[in-house]
């Protein structure tokens, strides 16, 4: 007979590989392979318990699905529980497996999309059927979606929802979602990070113009020396560190668990006594300015007239006018700069009765960690659900090995996630679902 845990670890393990099998790789300006397939396949899911699904295309390719869920309190706000569809591309050669083959081996599931964000999806659908599919009910009514598009901002996704259909959402407050509720090991203390904000994203692109001419003549207005100027220095500017309220609770609670005195241990050295978790936490003491694409010149022996950069810029809640005027004063007076997405920073306080049930369900399956807030230095559609009002948190509960490098999986090659990590989760959201 096969054992409860089996089962889950089966269930929970099988979604999350056919979702990884779907390539939706989402290329960016519009470019992508398309959430549509995907969005099928999690259609027929929540109909087979008996719910009635809806698809929604922001264009061709572009879909996103959601239902609605009766809970057993009607009179309590309205939660959205979510996640998105499209995965950043993957470059097969740099991977020992194949990036969307979901191959399940060393007891992990392997694949593009594997930690962002199809083991949530597969989470989630795993929740409801524990939950629908026995007959019973949340505690509260829950708008489930997947988004398409959040990999370029959800201007497909969840901006086109919230814009063109903000019905569907009508009487939610709340929201939960990816990267957060995951585990790090603080010096053998096992603690869980709820993300209660996110750092504001702003893309921009730098435009160099000058003069075009022949590679073998002095040119004092090249449009490539012009950009490379200014992509370095924006991309070496040391930006000073802020605390926000989020990050200053987070610091000082690590500081507690490690037996240190925040007073006389700087931010960034507490930031980084977090271990793998730095990756994300040392990026929210202060902006961002990372280069990520040059464009410009079509020959050796030509000096064009225009060149390009983008940069992703990512600063503290509030701080964008003064980051953008700082950026403008370094990209200097022949450099362009256009803003290609924005969106905005988010803080919501690590208190109500959400966060309480949040931290009650963890601790329920994993007495005596600690549950601590924490920024996120990326973002989610959480993003565009806040332009509705709705209050949104990172809540993909995963109990890690305290040597897995999570967060450097985020985007990265050879992405995976631990099975037995993948039950933890479902059996965490299922039960938060169910109380809250």
């Amino acid at each position: 007979m096969t054992s409860s845990s089996e089962t889950r670890i089966d269930r929970t393990a099988h979604l999350t590989r056919d979702l990884i099998r779907f390539d939706t790789s989402n290329y960016g300006d519009g470019k992508s392979n398309g959430e549509t397939e995907a969005a099928h396949y999690v259609e027929a899911e929540l109909a087979a318990l008996g719910l009635r699904p809806q698809l929604f295309d922001a264009a061709p390719g572009r879909t996103s699905v959601v239902t609605r869920i009766e809970g057993a309190n009607p009179d309590a706000p309205a939660l959205v529980v979510h996640g998105h569809l499209d995965v950043v591309p993957a470059i097969a050669e740099d991977w020992s497996v194949d990036p969307f083959g979901g191959e399940i081996r060393d007891g992990m599931i392997w694949g593009r999309g594997a930690v962002d964000m199809k083991n949530m999806d597969a989470m989630i659908l795993t929740a409801l059927g524990e939950i629908v599919g026995t007959g019973r009910q949340p505690g509260r009514d829950l708008v489930v979606a997947f988004f398409a598009d959040e990999e370029a901002g959800g201007v497909y996704g969840s901006h086109y929802l919230v814009r063109e259909h903000p019905e569907l959402f009508d009487g939610a407050t709340e929201a939960i979602s990816e990267v957060g509720g995951y585990s790090i090991d603080l010096d053998g203390q096992r603690a869980y990070l709820v993300q209660t904000g996110e750092k504001a994203l702003i893309w921009i692109r730098l435009v160099a113009k000058g003069r075009a001419g022949h590679g073998s003549q002095i040119n004092s207005e090249n449009a490539i020396t012009r950009l490379a100027g200014a992509v370095a220095r924006i991309g070496s500017q040391e930006w000073p560190v802020r605390l926000t309220k989020t990050t200053r609770q987070l610091l000082d609670n690590v500081a507690r668990i490690l037996g240190k005195d925040p007073q006389q241990v700087s931010a960034e050295e507490l930031a980084i006594a977090t271990g793998t978790a730095s990756r994300f936490i040392s990026a929210t003491l202060r902006a961002t300015t990372n280069p990520t694409l040059l464009n410009g010149g079509y020959k050796a022996n030509v000096i064009p007239d225009r060149a390009e950069a983008l940069i992703d810029v990512r600063v503290l809640p509030g701080d964008e006018v003064e980051v953008m005027a700082r950026i403008r004063e370094l990209a200097g007076e022949h450099v362009d700069i256009e803003i290609v997405h924005q969106d905005v920073g988010l803080e919501t306080d690590f208190t109500g009765p959400l966060v309480d049930e949040m931290v009650s369900s963890l601790q329920r399956f994993d007495p005596g960690a600690e549950v601590l807030p924490y920024l996120l230095s990326a973002g989610t559609d959480n993003k565009a659900l806040s332009l509705l009002g709705i209050r949104g948190f990172g809540f993909a509960p995963l109990q890690l090995p305290a040597d897995l490098d999570f967060p450097a999986l985020f985007h990265g090659v050879d992405e995976r996630v631990p099975l037995d990590a993948l039950v933890f989760g479902s059996d965490v959201l299922t039960d938060l679902l169910l109380r809250y």
